[in-house]
């Protein structure tokens, strides 16, 4: 069920990750479709590359400002001055609908339906990196209640796999089920390249949930190349730059990744928390064979078209990789299932899936249920 055209919709945006990618790609379909999307980005502001993806795309508009991301702001001291700020841009723009990639902006009183995609949180990334102690202070407890009144007064609220969901609702205390609406991407229309033996990652390096120190530390007992994209600090660049098999090659644009993902014959994730993973999606779309860490998410999307292994264990990830690197056939195989499975996340089913929340929240249809259990799919 689509929307009519020439809806407003206000969606907020950060630049760091792969939210900007989602946010991007969702808003340019949007676009497409008929909505007038106002794009407002928080945190730090658009790099060149990333506001190049955003120019020129029928029926969006970007607005940029230098409000504080909830995670940056634990404790709420920029609270006032963000509702203002977006309330002044909502005033401007007359949103019938408000889609936060975040929690705390959809606490601030909206006439209009609004909508949370959780992406990502503090506590659930604690939990996974057994950093819970780090959170201990005061203001931490103001932020988790803080994303807690986002998702509950929220008219809606999404999360990209059920386990990501169901662990949202443990944490907050949630009465209401979360939708669950996979995060897509769009069939590759470039001209793939000649696979590489290289094994190719990506993500913060300076992220601990990412483990990508983990790969480094083994990319010289593996027979291939290792090659890993994202930001990363001046001691990561150090410690990459020691080992001739393992290349850090910085932040790479959107269209630098792309080149990586598809001249690279295996792609690999040893994350240790990962909501959805679009990364590991953009990599299968583009043909390469898949070693995952086994957390929850990771199998519910791609079980059957992945190697799996224990994320913590060194040993476990460097036999992973080395099969399929000694191994042509199986390589092949897994390639080839990962690419069939990349199927069922298309980005044009992700859209669909908005347009039709978007379109139950404006008529006025019930869009919740009051028992947490069970899965509710948006398809």
């Amino acid at each position: 069920m689509m929307c009519p055209a020439g809806i407003r919709l206000m969606m907020t945006a950060d630049t760091v990750g792969g939210v900007w990618t989602f946010a991007v790609n969702l808003a340019r379909e949007l676009g497409t479709a008929g909505f007038d999307v106002r794009l407002v980005t928080l945190g730090p502001r658009p790099s060149a590359p990333q506001r190049a993806m955003v120019s020129g795309l029928p029926g969006v508009s970007l607005t940029e400002t230098d409000l504080l991301l909830e995670w940056q702001d634990p404790a709420g001291a920029d609270i006032v001055r963000a509702r203002a700020g977006l309330q002044d841009i909502a005033c401007q723009f007359g949103p019938q609908i408000f889609h936060f990639n975040g929690f705390r902006e959809a606490s601030y009183g909206w006439e209009a339906p609004t909508v949370v995609v959780a992406h990502s949180c503090v506590n659930s990334w604690a939990a996974a990196c057994g950093e819970e102690d780090a959170f201990t202070a005061p203001e931490w407890n103001i932020y988790s209640a803080n994303v807690r009144a986002g998702l509950r007064q929220a008219t809606a609220w999404v999360a990209p796999t059920v386990a990501f969901r169901d662990q949202l609702a443990r944490l907050y205390r949630l009465e209401t089920t979360g939708h669950v609406v996979r995060n897509g991407a769009a069939p590759a229309a470039r001209q793939f390249q000649p696979k590489q033996s290289t094994i190719f990652a990506g993500g913060r390096v300076w992220d601990k949930a990412k483990n990508l120190a983990a790969l480094a530390s083994a990319a010289a007992m593996l027979d291939w190349p290792v090659r890993i994209a994202g930001a990363c600090d001046a001691e990561d660049r150090t410690a990459a730059l020691d080992s001739a098999h393992c290349k850090f090659l910085g932040e790479l644009s959107h269209r630098e990744m792309c080149r990586e993902f598809d001249t690279a014959s295996v792609f690999v994730s040893p994350a240790l928390y990962e909501p959805f993973g679009l990364s590991v999606l953009e990599a299968a779309t583009a043909g390469c064979a898949l070693v995952l860490s086994d957390i929850p998410t990771f199998r519910e999307l791609w079980d059957g078209a992945a190697h799996f292994f224990d994320p913590r264990s060194k040993d476990a990830m460097i036999g992973s990789l080395q099969s399929l690197i000694s191994d042509d056939a199986q390589r092949i195989s897994l390639r080839r299932a990962a690419t069939e499975r990349a199927g069922r996340y298309r980005l044009s089913s992700t859209v669909a899936s908005y347009c039709s929340l978007y379109n139950r929240l404006l008529t006025s249809e019930p869009v919740g249920s009051a028992r947490p259990q069970g899965e509710r799919m948006i398809a």
